[in-house]
């Protein structure tokens, strides 16, 4: 009975490890395709809230990269259906508290601005505001160091490190000997 669990488990291991390469590789727009967004204007507004959270510097900032396209695909289809629905009433409240403050969209609103509201719901007594500032904050970090451009550009990740170097002279006199 023992052997069957080994095998089996063994079985799933060696699965494993033929489909590493596929999802351990970084991601980029044309990997994610076409996001769906249930209103017209959450696209930009989540735009807006991922470059607030990595802005563009002398690197290229998370709105860029479209890490707001990766975050609504994790939402999609890695959450359960009451994330999903944080998330957008999420995004409509960033929405409305932009209005409601500033008389305009949060993506057209300025910096300092957008940076008020995302603060103001990172320290609300809503928790629904502070699990969406959250859940969004987590998957634009994870979305922005899983990118294809900062995978190999900026971490210099090498699938199988510490290559072999066969070339390599040897120095002389290095032996004990006299």
């Amino acid at each position: 009975m023992e052997r069957r669990i080994a095998l089996k488990n063994m079985a799933a291991a060696m699965g494993a490890m033929v489909s590493l390469p596929t999802w351990a590789s970084g991601w980029s727009n044309v990997s994610l395709g076409k996001a769906q967004y249930t209103t017209v204007g959450q696209a930009e507004v989540l735009k807006a809230i991922v470059e607030s959270i990595i802005p563009k510097t002398d690197t290229p900032g998370a709105g860029e990269l479209g890490v707001a396209t990766f975050v609504q695909r994790m939402i999609t289809d890695c959450y359960d259906k009451k994330a999903q629905d944080t998330f957008s009433k999420g995004i409509d409240a960033v929405e409305a508290q932009s209005t409601k403050s500033f008389s305009k969209s949060f993506a057209d609103a300025s910096k300092e601005q957008q940076l008020q509201i995302l603060r103001e719901m990172e320290k609300s007594s809503d928790a629904d505001q502070k699990g969406f500032f959250g859940m969004v904050k987590n998957l634009t970090i994870q979305g922005y160091m899983s990118s294809e451009y900062v995978m190999t550009n900026l971490t210099h990740f090498e699938f199988i490190p510490a290559r072999y170097h066969g070339c390599v002279p040897v120095k002389k006199g290095m032996s004990t000997d006299n």
